[in-house]
């Protein structure tokens, strides 16, 4: 990392390489070229214009989970045909939205949401696609707070009042059935709970056939892990065996599509956070290197206990062999980024770099304490 590029520059701030951006969509292209997988990009985990564009320009589709978030991607180049709208909640004004707008899809997560969304689109006079989300009961092993497909969760309809959802939404004219939606969790990093998923999807393509009932496509949600230990080693997801294990797993008919919607394996570890060090503090028993950068800006770590490597980019090729707690000013005890970390000598002014950071970063930033949000670099 380059740090006479931040020269200048008000920490803290996020800065992102566009390189490795596009070489990450490059080798998401790679895998799926031919086949017939399609990806939605989550909006959620980064919604920077720039990096939106950047996606949006390759093709993608976009998953939203707000009405703001599909007036966002639209502005920023997505077809309206290639958005697709999750959320547990959506408000009768954002429905409306994605009808005006001519969205791909809705992503109906309850019995009751479906007599919502018939509702409404009786009321613009217009058909729409939708996806029944389904919780296929699997447990990801992830965060209890980032898991989603467990029967306890909000998320989703239980595979007990499936059937009762595909009738009530074939019953009317404005609802078209188009497809099964899943997501089971988030920063998964192994190929076991998406073969489960796919087991899972074709017992339920099987069973509906044989009621005369075929799904045009299946959305396998996101949930792809990233390596938040070692960014340099593995700057790129695994994409080849997460794609062949979904397509290798999944019985399709000709024709049928499979959905994913991948967030944080397209953006995180593009992105870093860029702080400054305000202070050492030298204490009895710890030393703490206290940086300009807080909980507000970065809060996966007082939020999930999430950790993102930290290094002191002012001393590269220096050995790391002092201990500090990295923490930020905010008046909260959670305001740590991380305890023991083994980091060179570290002084007043030195650029920290909370690395991985380009997935639920800027986009959970928050004014708390009144502090100003961070900035935003991309190279």
């Amino acid at each position: 990392m380059d740090i006479n590029i931040f020269e200048g520059v008000k920490t803290p701030f996020y800065y992102y390489d566009k390189a490795l951006l596009e070489q990450t969509l490059d080798a998401i292209e790679a895998c799926t070229a031919g086949t017939p997988m399609k990806v939605h990009y989550a909006i959620k985990a980064n919604s920077e214009p720039e990096i939106l564009r950047i996606i949006s320009a390759r093709g993608f589709g976009a998953d939203c989970v707000s009405g703001n978030e599909i007036k966002t991607a639209i502005e920023c180049g997505f077809l309206p045909e290639n958005i697709y709208y999750a959320g547990v909640g959506k408000t009768d004004e954002e429905i409306l939205a994605g009808i005006d707008f001519g969205i791909g899809c809705f992503n109906i997560e309850s019995l009751e949401e479906i007599d919502i969304l018939a509702e409404l689109a009786s009321e613009r006079g217009k058909q729409v696609t939708v996806a029944l989300r389904v919780n296929p009961n699997i447990d990801a092993h992830t965060h209890e707070y980032i898991t989603t497909g467990l029967k306890e969760n909000k998320f989703g309809i239980d595979l007990r009042v499936l059937d009762d959802a595909v009738k009530k939404v074939k019953a009317s004219e404005y609802l078209d059935l188009g497809g099964l939606h899943f997501h089971i969790g988030s920063q998964i990093t192994i190929s076991e709970p998406f073969k489960i998923l796919c087991d899972r999807i074709n017992e339920l393509q099987a069973k509906f056939r044989l009621d005369g009932i075929d799904f045009r496509f299946f959305n396998v949600g996101g949930g792809l892990g990233i390596d938040y230990d070692n960014p340099e080693e593995n700057p790129i997801p695994d994409f080849a065996t997460y794609f062949d294990t979904i397509l290798s797993s999944l019985h399709l008919k000709e024709g049928q599509e499979v959905h994913c919607e991948l967030g944080r394996a397209i953006v995180a570890q593009c992105g870093s956070l860029i702080s400054k060090v305000v202070l050492v503090k030298k204490g009895l028993d710890k030393n703490f290197v206290i940086i300009d950068a807080g909980m507000s800006d970065l809060i996966r770590p007082a939020l999930y206990g999430a950790h993102h490597k930290i290094e002191n980019i002012s001393a590269v090729g220096k050995p790391a062999d002092k201990v500090y707690d990295v923490v930020g000013p905010i008046c909260e005890s959670s305001d740590v980024f991380g305890k023991d970390e083994l980091l060179p000598e570290t002084q007043r002014g030195d650029l920290i770099a909370l690395r991985s950071a380009g997935a639920y970063g800027s986009a959970m930033a928050s004014h708390y304490n009144m502090r100003d949000l961070p900035g935003t670099l991309i190279r």
